[in-house]
């Protein structure tokens, strides 16, 4: 079953994201692509990205600059997580399975907040049963805090004595696109069906 998270967390997630709406509002670099949105973003889509180093699953030191060149679906969660991450990952990995046939390529990341126990194997692991293209990305504390405060992304562990911690984080999605960056969030309760409905009609239109 899904868990709630605590109320602290989600009051920061709410703060973070700039309200319950999370609203995408259209920057000037990325006209039309208005009408493939159904939200805004307090602050515009370009206040969402940047710069980020870290290290896929094969061990490979990697920057945002790896992926400009492709669409990608980003998502951040943690392989120990118990029900919420490997959802949506899934869902994710189904949603690209579904462009590919519409044929449209999508790379899908998962990017690890847990940089204790999400070993390059277990990231390794984890990422190939979930989707044959999927790439894991880990690195220190510091580089993964980085990358998700540039993403707006929140996630705390729980206090715990034992190795089987939980974290709490946010749950969105987010996809870029060559020459726009960030364009828009994935919400966790959108189909496989609507997230490539979304997602292909961004790249219509970019």
């Amino acid at each position: 079953m899904i868990r709630l998270y605590s109320l602290i967390a989600a009051g920061l997630i709410a703060a973070l994201l700039g309200g319950l709406g999370y609203m995408v509002m259209t920057g000037s670099q990325q006209a039309g692509l208005g009408q493939c949105r159904e939200t805004s973003i307090a602050g515009g889509a370009g206040s969402i990205g940047g710069p980020f180093e870290l290290v896929d699953h094969t061990g490979r030191t990697v920057t945002d600059a790896d992926f400009a060149d492709r669409p990608v679906l980003l998502y951040f969660g943690y392989t120990f997580c118990p029900d919420v991450c490997p959802l949506d990952t899934a869902r994710n990995a189904q949603a690209v399975d579904l462009l590919a046939e519409r044929g449209y390529d999508v790379t899908p990341v998962f990017v690890s907040v847990d940089h204790q126990r999400d070993t390059q194997d277990l990231l390794a692991e984890f990422v190939r049963f979930m989707h044959p293209e999927m790439i894991g990305l880990t690195g220190t504390e510091e580089q993964i805090r980085d990358a998700a405060r540039a993403y707006r992304v929140y996630f705390a562990a729980q206090e715990s004595d034992d190795e089987f911690f939980l974290i709490d984080h946010s749950t969105f999605s987010y996809f870029m696109l060559p020459g726009h960056g960030f364009v828009d969030v994935i919400r966790r309760d959108q189909s496989p069906e609507q997230v490539a409905d979304t997602l292909g009609c961004f790249i219509d239109n970019a």
